[in-house]
């Protein structure tokens, strides 16, 4: 997350003791008790007229990391007492390369980081990311659990094991998965890195090595730092082979497994132990069926129980590929989608009977960075499009584009087909500016729920705001619908109320087809994300069920997780947790019965 408004000026410094926030008790103290000051260089230490929504407080906190971290060779397959020292050979490429990324280190501190790319922004306040949690049972808890909420919520986000060194982006974070277990009545929580290959490199070598997508892969130094990476792993001083990823956005159970994701990689399995912790088991290919990356938002069918999948290219055609699994695990081929250029596809929707691709207006330019701007851009001349296609073709050849102008939906919710008008549904909030999250704008954000109508038979489309009155629109995003109607006609959407952007300030639940809001706000100075429904009897109505959400009291310095009935918007039960839950991504239940059968 990132386009944020004028509230404070900072000063970019390491706080460990003298940090802002309120008083901590002994529990909440547990994720600042590693926090550590670091001297900056005179760049670094000036005062910058950055400001920002996030500075609640203006400080960065991280776990202390070893000044005096050995070179070593990396196997990421090893433990780390198992890692070699380098040879003569490495040793003076390992100086060699040093020396040239701390010249280019310098250089960069000499100019001022955009607002999407500066720590001190990106990071602050409840951003800033918390050591690991292991379990902590038995928690207070202020009302009564539902006794048919039996699991665990699990929820994943962006949270960076090390300093940045210079740019760094909210979406740049090592993967952190925050889970709460529900059983008889009583609750639990823990949370854990996900262990990738880049964080088991990097926690290895003491410092991030890898090159961060968003946050530092901007203009000739964004090259230069691709080129110090590439070195690096010529001298067999970094592997890359295993994958780069982060894993950090999305969660999915599907096929007996937790696997979390982030479209840069494949994703990674996570199991839950009996306790309620977290571990994670590795890189998870299906078996070796899946041989290159896939997207953070993948769609599992509520009624057949396959998973649909996109994976995308940003240098290479084809830039799109298209993919299912069947209930057990089984790989379909990949139906390669021709595109003229590659195109960011953070998400996608599934109906009945056919998958829907939108081909927006934010695309990958690598030879941007030459001239010395971000791959990531908003391409203006493109008309935005969305692709339907049977989601059992065996080819591309039957897509149906059907042009979407001035579209650009992040998120799409929820899609389904109405035969009487031979008309697609497609529910996603759209975004202005489109490119705002990744570069900066002068322009406020807003993200206004949609939909929008693709007519087969007419090839042509319609969009319009599902809330009609002008004065009642809100900036709606991260969320969803009841998943156990995912591709089939729904009513009701669950959404977070980005507002103060990047903030939540409390959740929505819409009714798509009257466009009324009913809001559920968290009050004073709390803030959360994105909230989870939890569906109930499948007998009943659409919207019986629950709606969990973290929630932050920036003033206490406390957080919680909040069940709230979906009918009445009362609140059930608050579980009160241990340490800081920073604001996230996405996340998933997974019921008592699935986990029994876990692998």
């Amino acid at each position: 997350m990132s386009s944020f408004t004028a509230t404070a000026a900072v000063s970019r410094r390491w706080v460990g003791g003298n940090h802002t926030q309120p008083p901590l008790s002994s529990s909440q103290s547990s994720d600042l008790s590693y926090c550590c000051s670091i001297p900056m260089t005179s760049r670094v230490q000036r005062k910058l007229n950055v400001s920002s929504a996030l500075h609640t407080p203006p400080a960065l906190h991280f776990p202390k990391q070893s000044t005096n971290s050995p070179a070593i060779v990396v196997n990421p397959k090893a433990k780390e007492s198992d890692t070699k020292q380098m040879n003569l050979f490495q040793r003076a490429a390992a100086a060699a390369l040093d020396a040239a990324e701390g010249f280019l280190v310098s250089h960069e501190r000499q100019h001022p980081l955009p607002k999407t790319a500066d720590p001190s922004v990106q990071i602050a306040g409840n951003f800033a990311p918390v050591n690991e949690q292991p379990v902590r049972s038995n928690l207070p808890v202020v009302g009564k659990i539902p006794d048919s909420i039996k699991g665990v919520y699990v929820r994943n986000g962006a949270n960076p094991l090390h300093e940045p060194v210079t740019g760094h982006h909210f979406f740049d974070g090592d993967g952190m998965v925050h889970a709460v277990k529900f059983e008889d009545g009583s609750a639990s929580y823990a949370c854990r890195f996900t262990q990738t290959n880049r964080f088991i490199q990097e926690r290895q070598l003491g410092r991030p090595v890898f090159p961060k997508a968003i946050g530092e892969l901007h203009g000739h130094t964004g090259i230069a730092r691709l080129m110090l990476f590439y070195a690096r792993a010529a001298a067999g001083l970094v592997d890359p082979a295993h994958g780069t990823g982060v894993a950090n956005a999305g969660l999915v159970y599907f096929n007996n497994r937790l696997l979390a994701m982030s479209e840069d990689d494949l994703p990674y399995q996570v199991q839950i132990t009996p306790s309620g912790d977290l571990k994670t088991v590795g890189r998870y290919d299906f078996n070796g069926q899946l041989e290159s990356t896939m997207i953070a938002h993948p769609k599992v069918d509520p009624v057949s129980g396959e998973l649909f999948a996109l994976s995308y290219d940003v240098v290479s055609k084809p830039y799109l590929k298209y993919f299912r699994f069947s209930p057990d695990g089984i790989k379909s081929p990949d139906v390669e989608i021709n595109l003229d250029q590659p195109t960011m596809m953070h998400d996608f929707a599934i109906t009945e009977n056919f998958v829907v691709i939108p081909d927006q207006q934010v695309v990958f330019k690598l030879p941007e960075m030459i001239r010395g701007g971000s791959p990531v851009v908003y391409d203006k001349d493109k008309v935005a499009r969305f692709g339907v296609l049977d989601k059992y073709a065996e080819d591309s050849s039957a897509i149906r584009w059907i042009e979407a102008p001035e579209c650009f939906c992040f998120h799409l919710w929820n899609a389904w087909e109405e035969p009487e008008t031979e008309e697609i549904v497609v529910i996603g909030s759209c975004m202005t500016p489109p490119d705002s999250i990744f570069n900066e704008s002068d322009e406020n954000l807003k993200s206004v729920l949609s939909e929008i109508r693709l007519n087969l038979r007419t090839g042509e489309s319609t969009r319009r705001p599902i809330i009609s009155d002008g004065e009642e629109q809100v900036n709606l995003e991260a969320g969803m619908v009841n998943r156990n109607m995912l591709g089939r006609k729904t009513r009701f959407a669950y959404l977070a109320l980005a507002e103060p952007w990047p903030k939540v300030s409390g959740f929505a639940k819409v009714d798509l087809f009257t466009g009324e809001v009913k809001k559920y706000l968290y009050g004073g100075d709390r803030y959360g994300g994105e909230p989870l429904f939890l569906p109930g009897d499948e007998n009943r109505a659409e919207d019986d069920g629950y709606i969990l959400c973290f929630v932050h009291d920036e003033k206490t310095w406390k957080s919680e997780l909040q069940i709230v009935n979906a009918v009445s918007l009362e609140v059930e039960a608050t579980v009160k947790l241990p340490s800081r839950v920073p604001y996230g991504f996405h996340g998933t239940f997974i019921g008592a019965n699935d986990l029994a059968t876990q692998v």
